[in-house]
Formats: structure tokens, sequence, C-alpha cells
């Protein structure tokens, strides 16, 4: 006797295609999609996310994230292929790996977290990526995709440099400044043409140092990405952050899991008729004419000084702190003024 229900599984036939293929999407049956000069539409947000994990997943020999772990190690040896690489048996079950040229000691790995940890940048530029480092135990974790995104476009060739080989060094900067001209707000077809030749060869250098398991298909679609923007338009106004940003927006407004579409709606029209009614209300702090967090007040503040460069007081961005310059930073900013300042150049020789 059984119980539930049996369902009998169809069988399918199958469909012979060329070139290896074993499906068709079902797209193709779309009267229009053969005219459609851009079928597929490759998010650089989730692409980047991806290979910027297998980066330092690789590079950090990350635990279930690296993709030079033994299996990789034993694949290359049945290819025959880097044979500097290949596993050496010690005893009956045992084996030794030797260090590639991309694998980073503990020391590397030391100076390398830390220099993410002691960076600097300016307010609103990323999050605060030190939470997702752990000096010590030389990891890096919990990078959301914008993290990821800054990452590889500004941190990873600044960190790299001294810590790596020099071919290692040039391939992952390659690979950085790639997707930095892809990403910028305007694109010219030079610069994509530019872009569609190079990729191929800073991937072809990637394969020269890292094992063929770190080229899955995330890898393979920059390929694809300025080709793709010739088509369409710049990135910015393709990728999928707003619309995340939105979708969690959208979450926050579920207060009973029951009824998540209920609760979107309510809190939707909520806001919005708040949002409508602040517009009449004056003297009223709203989300219309609050200040910014960084706002520092209006220029023609009360300022004794006569250069234009020191007419706009500063404000701190928390609890105030004095701290007495070095020498070597008081010549900086008397450098600084002395370069930005337009009243002190009559007075340069």
């Amino acid at each position: 006797m059984t119980f539930g229900k049996f369902v009998q599984k169809r069988k399918r036939g199958k469909i012979q295609l060329p070139k290896n293929w074993k499906k068709k999407s079902i797209f193709f049956e779309l009267p229009y999609w053969k005219c459609l000069k851009l079928r597929h539409n490759l998010d650089v947000m989730h692409i980047e996310k991806n290979v910027c994990d297998n980066i330092i997943g690789t590079l950090m020999d990350l635990e279930k994230k690296t993709k030079d772990n033994i299996n990789s190690r034993f694949d290359l040896a049945h290819m025959g292929i880097r044979s500097e690489l290949h596993p050496t048996m010690i005893e009956e079950g045992k084996y030794t790996f030797p260090y590639a040229c991309y694998t980073m000691s503990s020391q590397e790995k030391h100076a390398f977290c830390q220099f993410l940890v002691d960076l600097k940048v300016p307010d609103g530029y990323s999050s605060n990526i030190s939470r997702c480092i752990d000096v010590e135990g030389g990891k890096i974790y919990g990078m959301k995709c914008h993290d990821c995104h800054v990452f590889l476009h500004r941190f990873l060739p600044l960190s790299i440099r001294g810590v790596l080989r020099k071919e290692v060094c040039e391939a992952l900067i390659e690979l950085s400044l790639f997707f930095r001209e892809l990403c910028s707000k305007t694109l010219s077809l030079d610069t994509l043409h530019l872009l569609e030749k190079t990729i191929v060869v800073t991937l072809c250098k990637l394969e020269k140092i890292f094992s063929p398991s770190f080229f899955d298909i995330m890898v393979h679609l920059p390929i694809h990405l300025a080709n793709e923007a010739k088509i369409a338009s710049p990135v910015q106004y393709r990728w999928m952050y707003p619309v995340e940003r939105y979708l969690r927006r959208l979450k926050s407004y579920v207060r009973n899991k029951a009824r998540p579409e209920g609760c979107i709606t309510e809190a939707y029209i909520a806001q919005e008729c708040v949002h409508f009614c602040s517009r009449y209300l004056d003297g009223v702090e709203t989300r219309l004419n609050r200040c910014g967090r960084n706002y520092e007040g209006d220029v023609h503040q009360l300022n004794k000084s006569k250069l234009k460069i020191f007419l706009q007081v500063g404000k701190a961005l928390h609890t105030k702190k004095y701290v007495e310059l070095t020498i070597a930073e008081q010549e900086q900013a008397r450098n600084y003024v002395l370069q930005n300042c337009d009243d002190v150049l009559p007075f340069i020789g």
C-alpha cells in the first residue's frame, strides 16, 4: 500500500540540436524574438559580485569559496597541464599541494586585510568595508553587491600591489579597469571597441595564471558586456541596483507575513498620503525640506577669513576632536592652499 498522490513522470523526447545544445528557449517561439538586437540583458551587478567573490576566495584561499581546491589540482594532473601545481603523493592516501603564484601567505593576507581596514574613503562613497574583514584570521566575508562593486573598481588594484607577483597584479588590474570603464557614466564607441578587444586578452592572461575551475560562466560573461553596451545603453541605466533597493523598501513594509501583498499596499498608500500632505505643511521638518546629513550651511556664513577657500565653515560628522598637526601635515595643508586658492596666485613668483 502506498500513501500520497502517485504522479507518473512524463517522458520527454530527445531533441537533437546542433552544437551540443540540449535545450532551446521558449522565447524563440515569439514572432518578434528573431528581430531583437539584444535578446538578453546581462546584469553587471551580479556579474561583478560573482567575479569579485571568485577572486577574493581564490587569492585568500577561503574555505568553500576558493576555486583552487583539491579536486581542481587533481583535474590539472588528469588533463596534463600546469605540472608545477600537480599534487605529489607522500604515501598512500596522502598528498602535498604546492603553493600557486596567486596564493597568499599568512603575512600577505594580514597586510592585505590591514590595508583595507585602514583605508579611508569619502563619506557616502561606500559602506564600512572593515566590518567584513577579519585581520587576525585573514578572511573577508559578508560583502554585499555594492561592496564588491567598489572593491573591484578601486580597492583591488591598490591592495594587491607589492603583495602578489607582477603578472598576477597586471591581469587583475586590467580586469578591474575593464569594469571601471564599462560602468562609467559616459561611453564612446571607440572606448567600447577597445574594451571588447582587451577583455579577451585579459581573460587569456588569467587562464595562464588560475586553474580551469576558476572560469565558470560568470567569468566568461564579461566578454559580452562591451558589445551589449553598444546596442543598449550605459550600464547604469540597466543594472539591478535601483530594482533591488526598491524591493528592499517594499519588503520593509511587510508586518504580517501571512498577507504580504496587503501590507505592502496599505503601507504604500499611507506613505503616499503623508508625502502629499507634507507639501502643505509650513515650519515643519519633512523629507522634502530636511537638510542633508553633510549640510554645512550657506557659503555666506560669518567668517573673518578673506580667502575664498575658507569662506565655508566645515562641520564635523562625529564628536569634535582636536588634534595637533605634525610638521608633514602642516606642509601638506600649506601646499593644498597654494595649489587650490586663486587669491595667492599674484604672490607666487
